[in-house]
């Protein structure tokens, strides 16, 4: 018998143990580790936070969407001994065969000079609720939305944000008196995705009434006076701001033997193996470096993206079940990605790519239309649903779904 340990209860881990479970016979032990008991599903935040969803549409009981012979353990994961095959979990030590990391990437708001809580964030499940709140009250005045450094997780999420909140205050009928910002330390809107599609987020934004500040690298915020101080730059007066923290890898990890220097796991960027033969990570937590550089003297990563974290999740799982049974492990994870891009009214862009491509990443946007909308709230749906109704109730839906707006949809 083996025992195979994931750490984290997010997209990637949950992928990982439901196709680990399906794979594998009862004989071999298959344990997830996830310190919260209710799943929220992240990229309905947005929804969350301009009044689309409420709490109990977008949150679900974990083990609900999970096979039944998996074991769940809700804890937090203290430290990890890959050299022994072991970890801590709430102090109490498992031991294992193989060990899969998707733990993600944790908010570090506290790294802001300035930081109190009237700042807003809709990177979390309670901040996005506090914010449309606090949206549904503002009746003018500067909106501020930054970037505080990166990488960063849901690379489209700020972009996405920054249209849905202008759709917002459409609606509410106060638009002409809201002014909208976004500021960024990156040169364009996603770099590491090629001009092509920076451009073309950049001319959405401009149409919306968007101004878009590239290269601006947050120093401080005056929470008192509402200043926004950039390094090197002027200043910026607020009436609303709203952040997307920087971001750091879990403390386990930080303080593990698996952590590079930047606090990531180094990956192989085909098969997600660590230095470790037996372990691999996947999803937010990864370090994974990509061909070419669109800007000069900064290498590019794979961006922490859920859409990778379930196909790496796929992979390994299907690597770890062929080395149990004695097969060689041969899968590769591909990186070719793809988001649909909300940009207000019901909606959306539709962005694709190989990000492995040679010489550098080409990722393509869709005219924006009704039908990619469609097609994440079908996913919502999809992946929300029990385990026991996934692949039976929505199975035809998503696939009408997806001939509907052109994906092939693989259940």
């Amino acid at each position: 018998m083996k025992t195979i340990i994931i750490l984290g209860g997010g997209v990637g881990g949950i992928v990982a143990a439901n196709e680990l479970s399906r794979r594998l016979s009862g004989d071999h032990k298959i344990i997830l580790i996830e310190k919260n008991k209710v799943h929220t599903f992240a990229p309905s935040y947005l929804w969350l936070m301009n009044g689309d969803r409420k709490k109990k549409q977008i949150s679900v009981p974990l083990k609900s969407l999970l096979k039944k012979n998996i074991e769940v353990v809700n804890a937090i994961v203290n430290e990890i001994v890959p050299s022994e095959q072991k970890l801590k979990a709430d102090e109490k030590e498992y031991r294992y065969d193989f060990l899969v990391v998707a733990l993600g990437a944790d908010l570090a708001p506290e790294k802001i000079q300035g930081w109190d809580d009237s700042i807003h964030t809709f990177y979390t499940f309670e901040g996005a609720a506090k914010l449309h709140e606090t949206l549904k009250n503002f009746s003018g005045g500067k909106v501020a939305l930054v970037i505080a450094s990166i990488p960063y997780k849901c690379p489209g999420a700020p972009h996405e944000g920054a249209m849905l909140i202008e759709d917002f205050f459409t609606a509410k009928g106060v638009r002409g008196k809201v002014g909208i910002d976004l500021f960024t330390p990156e040169p364009q809107p996603l770099p590491v995705a090629g001009p092509e599609l920076g451009n073309a987020v950049k001319n959405i934004l401009e149409n919306k009434g968007i101004s878009f500040h590239p290269s601006m690298l947050l120093d401080s915020v005056n929470t008192k006076s509402k200043q926004l101080f950039f390094n090197g730059k002027e200043s910026f007066e607020y009436d609303l701001l709203i952040v997307i923290p920087p971001h750091q890898a879990p403390a386990a990890i930080r303080k593990s033997d698996l952590a590079n220097a930047n606090g990531w796991i180094d990956a192989n960027p085909a098969s997600l193996q660590t230095k470790y033969e037996n372990v691999f990570a996947i999803g937010d937590i990864t370090s994974i470096p990509l061909p070419g550089r669109w800007i000069p003297e900064k290498p590019m990563m794979l961006p922490k993206a859920g859409v990778f974290s379930h196909l790496q999740a796929d992979v390994v799982a299907k690597n770890i079940v062929k080395k149990i049974k004695g097969v060689k492990p041969d899968e590769k994870f591909c990186a070719d990605g793809y988001c649909m891009l909300e940009a207000g009214e019901d909606l959306a862009g539709f962005a694709y790519g190989d990000f492995f491509r040679e010489p550098h990443p080409q990722v393509h946007l869709k005219r924006i239309g009704r039908k990619w909308h469609i097609g994440k709230v079908l996913f919502e749906k999809w992946w929300l649903s029990p385990f026991g109704f996934k692949k039976v109730f929505y199975k035809n839906l998503l696939r009408t779904g997806g001939k509907l707006i052109g994906i092939p949809v693989k259940l």
